[in-house]
C-alpha cells in the first residue's frame, strides 16, 4: 500500500511537472504570438485601441489563459479519470444505486455547464473593466504633470474608482453564482449520502447487497461526487479562462498589413523625385470629413522644400501619406515614377530619415537611441559626426556618462530630444529627409543651429538629399527652394519666400502675424 502511494505520488508530481512546462511555452509564444501580430497591424489600427488595453492583454489577459493548461487542464484529466473509475466501480457494485448516483452527478453537471458559461460572460466583463482601470491609471501616469498642475487628482481618482465599481459589481455577480453553485452542489452530495443509505438499506434486508458492499458503494460515490465538484470547478475556471482569452485570439488572428506581407520592389538607386497625383484622404473614423483634396505636387531630387498652412490643413498628413503608415483615398504616390505601393515598403523606409514634431526616445542609452533603425554597421565616430551636424554632441558630452546616459524624460529637454532625433535622422544618410516640425520644441539658438544642417544638406553636392519640412515657424524655412502652403487640405500656394510675399496671399498674413506677434 505505501508503495503504491509513493508511485502514485510520483506520477502526480511527473504529470503536474509536464503540465508546467507546457504552461510556461503556452504563455511565451502567446505572448510572442500577440506582440508580432499587433507590430504588424496598420497604423489606423492603433488608432482605434488604447495602449492601457493592448497591454493588458498582453499581460493579465495571456496569464489568465495559462491557467488553462498549467491548472484547469491538469486538474480536469485527473478526476474525469479518478471519477469514471468510481463510476465503473459502482456500477459492478450495484448498477441500480449506480444509476441513482449517476443521476445526480448528470444533474450536477447540468448545472456546472450553466455555471461555466456565466462565468464565460463575467470573465470577458471582468477583463474589459480592468484593462479600461489599467488604460486610466497608466494615462493619468503618463501625464502626472499635468494632473498636478491642475489639481484634478480627485477627479482622476473618480474616473478610476468608476471602473473599479463596475469591476466589483461583476465581481460579486460572480461570487454569487458561485454560493449558489456551492449550495447546489452540497444539496445534491447530501442527497447521494441519503438515498444510497435509504436505498441501501432496503437492498441489504431484500438481501441483494451486504453491508460490506454498501459500505463501499457509499466511499466510492463519494469519490465520484467530488471529482464531479471538482471537474465544475475546474470548468468554471476554463470558461473564465475561454472567456478572457476571446479576445486575445481575435488579435493573434489579425492578418498582417498589406505593407508586410506583399513583396514590392526595390529600385538599383534611389533618386529621391515626389510625385503626389491628384490624392486625397480622408479617415475612416471620419469619412464625411476630407483632410486632403486632389493634391498635385511634385519634388525634385535634391530639392528642398517647404510645407506651411494653419493647423488642421493637411500638412502632416501628406507626410504621413508618403511615409505609408495610410493609404490615399485617391490618387496615387510616386517615387521615382514607381506608385508608392509597389515599392518594398521597409526598403523604402530604409532610405528615409524622419523626426518628428514630438520625438519619442526609447529607455536606452543616448548612442543606442542615436543608432535606432540602422542596419549598416555604426561606429562611434559615426554617431558622434551625427550629433555635431545636429549641434547635439555639445550638450550630450555634459550629460554624466555622455553618450552612454540612460535616456530619461527628466533628464532631456524638449529641445535636447529633437536634436537628438535630427542625429538619429542623419545617421541613417538618408535620400529623403522629412522634418515635421522638428524645430518647435528649440529656442532661437537650437534654431539657427537647425537652419545650418539644412544649409549643410543643401550644399553637400556628394550627396544631396530630397528634403521637406514642415514648419510652423516661417523663418525657419525662408531658404527653401520652394514654399507650399497648405489651407483647407488644399494647395493654396506655392512658390519661393520673395514670390509668395509679392503674391500678398495666405502666406503674406502668416509671416505678418508672426512678425506682429513677435513685435
Amino acid at each position: 500500500m505505501c508503495y503504491c502511494r509513493n508511485m502514485q505520488v510520483k506520477i502526480y508530481g511527473l504529470r503536474g511537472c509536464c503540465f508546467g512546462i507546457a504552461n510556461m511555452i503556452l504563455v511565451k509564444r502567446m505572448r510572442e504570438t500577440l506582440y508580432s501580430s499587433l507590430l504588424l497591424q496598420e497604423i489606423s489600427f492603433f488608432d482605434g485601441e488604447t495602449v492601457g488595453d493592448l497591454t493588458s492583454r498582453l499581460g493579465s489577459d495571456c496569464q489568465q489563459v495559462s491557467r488553462v493548461i498549467g491548472n484547469d487542464l491538469n486538474l480536469i484529466m485527473r478526476n474525469v479519470l479518478q471519477g469514471t473509475g468510481a463510476l465503473i466501480y459502482l456500477l459492478i457494485l450495484s448498477w441500480p444505486l449506480g444509476v441513482c448516483t449517476l443521476v445526480i452527478c448528470s444533474s450536477l453537471a447540468a448545472i456546472m455547464t450553466v455555471y461555466g458559461m456565466y462565468q464565460k460572460k463575467t470573465a470577458k466583463l471582468i477583463q474589459e473593466y480592468a484593462a479600461s482601470a489599467n488604460e486610466v491609471a497608466q494615462e493619468t501616469f503618463s501625464l502626472m504633470r499635468t494632473v498636478r498642475v491642475y489639481g484634478t487628482e480627485k477627479q482622476e481618482l473618480k474616473r478610476y474608482n468608476h471602473w473599479l465599481d463596475k469591476l466589483a459589481e461583476v465581481s460579486l455577480r460572480q461570487s454569487a453564482a458561485y454560493g449558489v453553485w456551492n449550495l447546489t452542489f452540497n444539496t445534491l452530495y447530501h442527497a447521494t449520502q441519503i438515498i444510497a443509505v435509504l436505498v441501501g438499506g432496503m437492498y441489504i434486508l431484500a438481501g441483494h447487497i451486504t453491508a460490506e458492499k454498501l459500505t463501499k458503494f457509499i466511499l466510492y460515490s463519494e469519490w465520484l461526487i467530488y471529482s464531479t465538484w471538482w471537474v465544475g470547478d475546474n470548468v468554471s475556471s476554463l470558461m473564465q479562462s475561454v472567456g478572457a482569452s476571446e479576445k486575445v485570439f481575435q488579435l493573434m488572428d489579425l492578418l498582417p498589413s498589406d505593407q508586410f506581407i506583399s513583396e514590392g520592389m526595390a529600385l538599383q538607386k534611389l533618386q529621391g523625385h515626389i510625385e503626389f497625383v491628384n490624392v486625397s484622404f480622408q479617415y475612416l473614423s471620419r469619412e464625411m470629413v476630407p483632410v486632403l483634396q486632389h493634391i498635385n505636387l511634385s519634388v525634385h531630387p535634391g530639392e528642398v522644400v517647404a510645407i506651411v498652412g494653419l493647423s488642421g490643413s493637411g500638412k502632416s498628413t501628406m507626410v504621413n501619406l508618403l511615409l505609408r503608415l495610410y493609404e490615399p483615398t485617391n490618387g496615387q504616390i510616386l517615387i521615382d515614377g514607381v506608385p508608392l505601393n509597389e515599392l518594398d515598403t521597409m526598403w523604402l523606409r530604409g532610405r528615409i530619415g524622419y523626426v518628428g514634431q514630438e520625438p519619442k526616445l526609447f529607455r536606452m542609452d543616448i548612442s543606442s537611441n542615436i543608432k535606432y533603425g540602422c542596419t549598416r554597421n555604426i561606429k562611434q565616430e559615426d554617431v558622434e559626426w551625427a550629433a555635431k551636424l545636429a549641434y547635439a554632441h555639445d550638450f550630450i558630452t555634459l550629460l554624466p556618462n555622455g553618450y552612454n546616459t540612460l535616456v530619461d524624460d527628466d533628464l532631456l529637454s524638449g529641445g535636447q530630444k529633437q536634436r537628438i532625433a535630427i542625429a538619429r535622422a542623419i545617421l541613417r544618410d538618408p535620400t529623403i529627409l522629412i522634418l515635421d516640425e522638428a524645430t518647435s520644441a528649440l529656442d532661437a539658438e537650437s534654431e539657427h543651429n537647425v537652419k545650418g544642417v539644412l544649409r549643410s544638406v543643401r550644399s553637400d553636392l556628394s550627396s544631396r538629399r530630397t528634403v521637406i519640412v514642415i514648419a510652423h515657424r516661417l523663418s525657419t524655412i525662408q531658404a527653401a527652394d520652394r514654399i507650399v502652403v497648405m489651407d483647407g487640405g488644399q494647395i493654396a500656394e506655392m512658390g519661393s519666400h520673395n514670390e509668395l510675399l509679392h503674391k500678398n496671399g495666405l502666406y503674406a498674413r502668416l509671416t505678418r502675424r508672426q512678425t506682429d506677434a513677435v513685435v
